[in-house]
């Protein structure tokens, strides 16, 4: 056996994959407490904004409608609830589960120009809507600008 024969090749792609898998078990182990101490899962929402409103439009699909909060507290709009799993999933043959189960949590801060007293909410197929009127200071209106003739001036 000569001198030569006994070094290995060194792969720096391979080193830096090694370095990346332990990377991402340990990020994984870190997270997976946190993920079960938050929400199980977040609704999709729409936020729009009109001159008269801001409207928020939340997808709750197959949630019924007294496991739905709305609230508002110091200038937050919180939207909560559960959805809850299906018993029978052992004799339907379920494969695989993808839809998210249990409660969720969705806030939004609200801006000064809305009247939280005015608020309202309704929900109906899956969808509920929140309607935040803006006060009326704050909506836009026009200007009506004049134009005032100017004078020839004599030379």
């Amino acid at each position: 056996m000569t001198f030569l024969t006994r070094f290995e090749r060194w792969d720096p792609f391979e080193e830096l994959t090694t370095l990346r898998t332990r990377m991402d078990r340990l990020w994984s182990r870190m997270t997976a407490d946190e993920e079960t101490a938050l929400a199980g899962w977040s609704p999709t929402s729409d936020v729009l904004e009109t001159k008269d409103e801001i409207v928020i439009k939340a997808e709750l699909p197959g949630i019924d409608e007294k496991n739905v909060d709305v609230e508002i507290e110091a200038g937050v709009l919180t939207i909560k609830g559960e959805r809850n799993a299906e018993k029978e999933t052992e004799e339907k043959g379920y494969c695989r589960i993808e839809r998210s189960y249990g409660s969720f949590l969705r806030s939004f801060a609200l801006p000064a120009n809305v009247e939280p007293e005015k608020i309202s909410a309704s929900f109906a197929n899956g969808l509920l809507e929140v309607h935040l009127p803006k006060k009326e200071g704050a909506k836009p209106r026009s200007i009506k600008v004049e134009v005032k003739k100017q004078l020839a001036t004599a030379a």
